[in-house]
């Protein structure tokens, strides 16, 4: 056995391939099925305990020899066909594009970062939510028309068409986050809770089923209107840069009191009134107020010793605004053309 694989280990060596012919008849006579080295392997069985150990290390190494062999030269036809068809092997290959965040996302993204600047954390709840938190302990009352079928997709009615605490449904804010906070957090809280929320709209260019909201809730001891105030002007500063404005005008939310909708100036005529903002110079960015009394109750914190406040605002209006957008429905089509506008952004 030794001497017949000493003897083909040589034929192995001195066998010339100079083309895929050559190559195939290497591959047939040595590495195929019945040839040669498989038949020295058949024929190992037959060979003394004593001797295996030597003979079976000298039949690997043939066979190692033989393969590396033949992937060698056929890398190297390979080359050979490829220059001779004409492809230069040198060239760089096609550059990748760089990809990019959607910028919802981007948005999203620099919204936490900027409240995370000043204390806030990021707390996520369920999407799919019970009555009791989107609506009963954020001070919606019974009849309230946000909890009409038309307006909130619901899962499972536990009471046909009356309200229920246990009513199951997607959420239409991120309110109930925050009420899942104060559950479970003593004060003080600060927090922002972005996600997905759901209402029963008809899609068009400035409404959706689908969109993303970011809310914000501070609660502690001397909480004030003025430090909420200061709160949205830094946030608008840090989002639309040093020369924007706010003004805020008195509005109704269920679970604030007092409530206000927050408007900044229009960053396309610079408040002087254009198509965008409809000549009055101010566009509407978010809702906010302090967090009413009942609901501090509701999630067992003491009303008399803290106050607090709210905000929240859709991360596709604040996109909208940011760029320029003009139809929501961008945002959901995966249009390259529209995406590729963002390749420069990183965050």
């Amino acid at each position: 056995m030794k001497e017949s694989i000493a003897e083909l280990r040589s034929e192995v060596d001195a066998f010339q391939i100079t083309g895929e012919a050559d190559l195939e008849q290497f591959r047939i006579a040595y590495l195929s099925k019945k040839g040669q080295i498989s038949t020295l392997f058949e024929g190992f069985r037959e060979i003394p305990p004593e001797a295996k150990k030597e003979t079976g290390q000298l039949l690997n190494e043939l066979k190692q020899l033989a393969t590396e062999k033949y992937n060698e030269f056929r890398e190297r036809l390979s080359m050979a066909e490829a220059v001779h068809s004409g492809v230069d092997l040198t060239m760089p290959s096609y550059p990748m594009k760089e990809g990019t965040r959607h910028p919802i996302s981007i948005v999203r993204n620099e919204i936490i970062d900027i409240f995370s600047r000043i204390g806030f954390t990021v707390s996520e709840g369920p999407e799919i939510e019970d009555d009791n938190h989107v609506f009963t302990m954020l001070n919606f009352a019974g009849d309230h028309p946000a909890r009409d079928m038309q307006d909130t997709f619901y899962i499972e009615k536990k009471s046909g068409s009356e309200s229920d605490p246990h009513d199951v449904l997607l959420r239409t804010h991120t309110s109930s986050v925050q009420v899942r906070v104060m559950e479970t957090q003593k004060p003080p809280i600060r927090t922002i809770s972005p996600g997905r929320v759901f209402r029963n709209e008809a899609v068009s260019a400035r409404a959706h089923c689908i969109f993303h909201q970011v809310e914000g809730l501070y609660v502690a001891e001397n909480v004030s209107f003025a430090d909420l105030k200061q709160t949205l002007l830094y946030f608008a500063t840090e989002l639309f840069g040093e020369g924007v404005n706010i003004r805020l005008r008195p509005s109704f939310f269920p679970f604030t009191e007092p409530s206000a909708e927050m408007d900044i100036s229009c960053n396309i005529c610079g408040g002087k009134g254009c198509n965008v903002c409809k000549g009055t110079g101010w566009l509407e960015l978010l809702g906010c107020g302090m967090v009413d009394p009942n609901v501090l109750d509701a999630c067992g914190i003491d009303h008399v010793k803290y106050t607090g406040y709210a905000f929240g605002m859709g991360i596709e209006r604040a996109a909208m605004l940011k760029y320029g957008v003009n139809d929501l429905r961008l945002y959901f089509e995966n249009d390259i053309r529209f995406l590729n506008q963002f390749r420069t952004e990183i965050l």
